[in-house]
This record gives C-alpha cells, sequence and structure tokens, in this order.
C-alpha cells in the first residue's frame, strides 16, 4: 500500500488541477485492494501478471497518455509495450536501494531495456538517481523531486480530527504503538510497567499489526494481569481506560493525533520497521526497535533528534519516561519530528509537474 500512499497526492492534485484527466490506478497487491476504493480515480483494479501479451492488451483498452509507476516496482514487460505504442513512461518518488536484488549483474542485463524506455525519473535523493542512472536511464531524464509520503503525511497531520479521535482526547500523557508485533510488545510491556510505576496516569492505546483474535486477546490477558482497564477502540468507557485496543484497520493514522510519544513497531522483527513518518507529522517524538537500517526516514529522524532506537526493556523504558514525563523534552523532540517531516514537503507539486508535463506530450 506504501506506493498508492506515495501516488495519492499526484491524484488529489491531478484531479483538483486537471479535472478533463481520466486515472486509472492499479496494484498488484491485495493489502491495497481497500485503500484504492479511497482515491479520486476513474477507474481501479489489480493489473494483470507482467506479460507482454496481457501488457498489450492493458495499453489497448486504456489507451493512456501516459504510465506512472510508483516508487520502485518497474514492470518491465508493461514499461516496454508501453513505450512500443508511444506511451511515455515516467516514475515518482523513485528509489533503488544499494541492496536491491535490481542491482545485481544478471538482473540488469534482464531489465535494462525496460529502464533505457523510462522518458522521467522523479528521485527521492542522489543516491536514488545515481541507482537509476546506473540501470539505464538517460542522466538528463532524471531529477530529485523527493518523497510524495512526506506530502500525504503532512496533509493528514493539517486536517481537522476525526470524530474518533476527537471522543479519545484525554490530558493524560499518551503513548500510541502503531502496527506493533510480539517482538515489539514483549519490550513494550515490560517497560510499560516501569513507566507507570513513575507516571501512574500514563495512557496506552495499542494497535497491532496483526488483528487476530488471539493477538488481541493476549494483549487483553496482558491488561487484565497488570491490573490495567482496558477498552477498545470505540467502546463507550475508552476515552477513560488505562490501555485502548484498536481492533480495526484504517484508523491508526489518525490515532497518532492523540500520540504524545509514538512507538511504531517492526524494530524487534526481521521485516523492519513500519512508517515513522506518520506520528512524526503530528508532532510526536517517535520510538523504535534496533532493525531499521532499511528505513532512511528512522535514520533522518534521530539525525534530527526527533526520534531514537532502543535495544530492549531497560532504555526503552528510560525514553518513556524521558518524554512522557517532562514537558520541554517532549515538546523538543516532538518540534524536531514534526520540522523534519514538513521539510520533506513539496515532492506532491514537483511530481505533479513531471506527470503533467508527460501527459501533455
Amino acid at each position: 500500500m506504501g506506493e498508492g500512499l506515495q501516488a495519492q497526492p499526484i491524484i488529489e492534485l491531478l484531479r483538483a488541477r486537471r479535472p478533463e484527466v481520466q486515472i486509472a490506478y492499479t496494484f498488484y497487491s491485495p493489502s491495497a485492494e481497500q485503500f484504492s476504493h479511497s482515491l479520486q480515480v476513474d477507474f481501479a483494479d489489480y493489473l494483470p501478471f507482467d506479460t507482454f501479451g496481457d501488457a498489450d492488451r492493458v495499453i489497448a483498452a486504456l489507451r493512456p497518455g501516459t504510465l506512472i509507476f510508483s516508487k520502485l516496482d518497474i514492470w518491465p514487460a508493461l514499461t516496454e509495450r508501453a513505450a512500443a505504442a508511444r506511451v511515455p513512461v515516467g516514475v515518482i518518488s523513485a528509489t533503488l536501494a544499494e541492496t536491491s536484488g535490481r542491482r545485481g549483474l544478471f538482473a540488469r542485463s534482464l531489465l535494462a531495456e525496460a529502464y533505457r524506455a523510462i522518458e522521467r525519473v522523479g528521485a527521492i535523493d542522489d543516491n536514488d538517481a545515481d541507482h537509476f542512472r546506473q540501470m539505464g536511464v538517460r542522466a538528463e531524464r532524471i531529477e530529485v523531486t523527493g518523497d510524495t509520503r512526506y506530502d500525504q503525511v503532512w496533509a493528514r497531520a493539517q486536517r481537522a480530527p476525526s470524530a474518533l479521535v476527537e471522543s479519545m482526547r484525554s490530558s493524560r500523557p499518551t503513548l500510541v504503538g502503531g502496527s506493533t508485533w510480539p517482538t515489539d510488545e514483549e519490550h513494550l510491556f515490560g517497560a510499560w510497567r516501569k513507566v507507570r510505576d513513575k507516571i501512574p496516569d500514563a495512557r496506552f492505546v495499542i494497535a497491532p499489526h496483526e488483528l487476530t483474535a488471539a493477538h488481541l486477546a493476549s494483549v487483553e490477558s496482558w491488561a487484565r494481569q497488570r491490573k490495567l482497564r482496558l477498552a477498545r477502540i470505540g467502546a463507550a468507557d475508552a476515552a477513560a481506560a488505562d490501555v485502548v485496543l484498536v481492533d480495526r484497520y484504517g484508523v491508526l493514522g489518525d490515532l497518532y493525533a492523540l500520540a504524545d510519544v509514538a512507538y511504531v513497531g517492526g524494530g524487534f522483527h526481521s521485516a523492519g520497521i513500519h512508517s515513522v513518518l506518520e506520528p512524526a507529522a503530528f508532532g510526536a517524538p517517535v520510538l523504535f526497535g534496533p532493525r531499521h537500517d532499511k528505513s532512511r526516514d528512522a535514520g533522518k529522524l534521530i539525525a534530527a533528534g526527533g526520534g531514537a532506537a532502543v535495544v530492549g526493556v531497560a532504555d526503552l523504558s528510560l525514553r518513556l519516561s524521558d518524554w512522557l514525563g517532562s514537558l520541554p523534552a517532549r515538546d523538543a523532540a516532538g518540534e524536531a519530528a514534526r520540522t523534519m517531516v514538513q521539510a520533506g514537503t513539496g515532492a506532491g507539486e514537483r511530481s505533479f509537474e513531471l506527470v503533467s508535463a508527460l501527459l501533455d506530450r
């Protein structure tokens, strides 16, 4: 769904400024299907598997003025057939990690023709621009436009809070734990006991990554054992609970507005951490586990002073106690996080200009 979130600011700008343009949004992952229903597009559906025959049928059916990829998943057959049909191809929020398998010698030889066919690339940063040049995109077709996720999360943070968020407002120091895995909760639950000893009115809003009945029950069992009042999100007594359990998808991004401090899950898990930008945009200092090396945003947050990595219960409890218990420390770190996100905005406008130029071809 990350690619869809990066495309969203451009879709919204196209709809507002160029209403005559029809927009077809395609995806391949089932996780993006529900998200696609929220977009202002004329057509949304799964993209067929990347074969030359299916690519020809897609292009013949849609007759696109341009084909835009978001982030990194360049489909070689679709790209080559689009170029053969004189459809200009572009990439927004383009990134290609140093360790990407696509950068290997064998993969580059297989993908070279597709990358040479790309007419415009809006790279996230200079390193990504270099990587796309190495893949075969001509240097004069590449520019650094930034990451549109910053625009997307910043816009969400500026909107009026939802009714759900308003119903959960509290003066209690609040930790919002987002997309947590059991490996995160092992450390969070241990640290929370120490935090509550120092800050008895501290509140914990937890949104697990997996909402299975067994996982939700394990959180409820922990709260009972600790004699903490737990309520599920949306319950009448949720605002007064010590622990609020989020048992639905699609609301976490808004719930970060409640956070005095945020913890983003995945950093004690092999998959790596989830988005740290969403809480940072609301001005919440962000904590996460040690396995954050694949997240450039986490590194930027640490450098800015708006986030920190923790390696276990001891330092997690210290960080939480410091930021939840000290308003000056929390405000300073939160402002650093918010400023970092704001400084990254503007990619949406630059990417819109890139897409518009291809449409006008």
